[in-house]
């Protein structure tokens, strides 16, 4: 098989699927899965299990005409070879067909012998002698109706449809459409300054012929490469790979020069090490041993020698009377689905209920923490308002001594009625965020 074009790129992405299918995240099935590939490969198989994840239930409609009973009735390993073979064939012009199908039944063959082959070479041969039809600027499948509903919408975009209706309420039949659409195009790369200043990194990064431009709202600069390691200043620590929303989320706490602050669950440390450029000392704490290692090593590569991590529960944290204390609380995740396609298949209500639960014990025990008259940030990567300002609205009723305190360090258009940050990939360009900074009083 390995002589096969791009073979073990496409057998690395179903290896992706299938470690996603078991639970495994995303980035960590896609670091095992791709391990000794070559760049290029390395690209290709990322490349074709993000868009089989993000195109899943279109990829699916269009497989079951072409099975008998319908593409539910496949064994789930052979399901997957088909969504990636279905992908190639519709949504990638440059992977020629007859590659996609040859490199799929012999995937399936290793899976289940010759009756699966034949039958995936069957079902995507037809696929591939109509992938003309519908198709989107190899963005989808068919056409979207002119104005979808909420569940036309889920469907026609491989997104919850529970989850989309919520977002048909709130932004609208055409906001909602551009948001599905940021969520299933490719994210950029985005690097933040760590040990050199943007202006450094921009220069640099010019000096060696590398293409930068900058993020929205200033925040980082959009690269365009293969590796972040292969960037100049990477060993240095120069920079961090980070999102525009995370950095927008460091800025807005607007924390005072030279103060101590914990970060409350802080792995892997990309706002430790941009808090740590301002405050004299950050306690970078989370309560898996396993992630704080990974903190622990970013750090050491980039950080600016005030940040220590420790392992520390937010709702026990290792300090008192502490000047300032940033919660970037674990959420559902809803403004970060460009970047973790897996993401939207495992999302339900009840999931949002339990996170936001959860939001509120380390609420409670992180806001002790704080110093009369010191900061506590609450910060999301969520889209929904449970976990954002209905959370931040029930913690100021029960807790009197703590006020708003809107940061005027991002553009007043970032910011909601109430001050806090709100951030929308549809509106702003970035992955959803939201943050409220909260003043203690007494």
């Amino acid at each position: 098989m390995s002589s096969l074009p791009e073979a073990d790129a496409r057998r690395s992405a179903l290896k992706i699927l299938d470690l996603v299918a078991e639970g495994a995240p995303f980035d960590s099935a896609r670091d095992r899965a791709v391990d000794g590939l070559g760049d290029r490969d390395r690209r290709l198989a990322h490349e074709l299990a993000a868009g089989v994840l993000r195109q899943q239930q279109r990829l699916d409609d269009t497989l079951s005409p072409h099975v008998a009973r319908g593409i539910g009735s496949v064994q789930p390993r052979l399901r997957r070879i088909l969504e990636l073979g279905a992908y190639q064939l519709t949504s990638l012009d440059r992977v020629p067909a007859h590659a996609a199908v040859n490199v799929c039944v012999e995937l399936a063959r290793d899976t289940g012998g010759e009756k699966a082959a034949g039958f995936v070479n069957a079902v995507l041969r037809k696929v591939g002698s109509g992938k003309a039809e519908g198709r989107e600027g190899g963005k989808g499948l068919t056409a979207a109706p002119a104005k979808p509903a909420g569940r036309d919408l889920a469907r026609n975009y491989s997104h919850p449809a529970w989850l989309v209706e919520r977002w048909v309420k709130r932004f609208g039949a055409a906001e909602t459409e551009a948001l599905l659409r940021w969520n299933n195009g490719k994210p950029p790369l985005i690097v933040q300054p760590a040990r050199a200043s943007l202006p450094e990194l921009d220069e640099n990064f010019e000096a060696a012929g590398v293409a930068a431009s900058p993020a929205p709202y200033g925040a980082g600069l959009v690269v365009v490469t293969g590796q972040p390691k292969d960037l100049p200043g990477y060993e240095r620590g120069d920079f961090v790979v980070q999102d525009a929303a995370q950095a927008l989320v460091a800025r807005y706490a607007d924390l005072p020069e030279g103060c101590t602050v914990i970060d409350a669950c802080a792995a892997p440390g990309g706002k430790s090490i941009a808090l740590g450029r301002v405050a004299g000392r950050v306690i970078a704490a989370d309560r898996s041993r396993a992630r704080v290692g990974r903190l622990a090593l970013n750090l050491a590569r980039a950080g600016s020698g005030h940040a220590w991590p420790v392992v520390a529960a937010a709702e026990h944290p290792p300090v008192r009377d502490i000047d300032a204390a940033l919660l970037d609380a674990p959420c559902l995740g809803t403004g970060t689905f460009a970047r973790h396609p897996d993401a939207r298949h495992r999302v339900r209500p009840a999931v949002l209920r339990e996170l936001a639960a959860q939001q509120r014990v380390l609420l409670e025990g992180l806001a002790a923490a704080v110093r009369r008259g010191g900061l506590l940030v609450y910060a999301t990567c969520s889209l929904e308002p449970e976990e954002n300002e209905q959370q931040v609205t029930r913690f100021l009723a029960a807790h009197p001594e703590y006020r708003r305190e809107p940061s005027t360090a991002v553009p007043p258009e970032l910011r909601s009625a109430a001050g806090d940050l709100v951030l929308l990939p549809q509106r702003h360009g970035t992955d959803g965020a939201f943050a409220a900074r909260l003043r203690r009083t007494a």
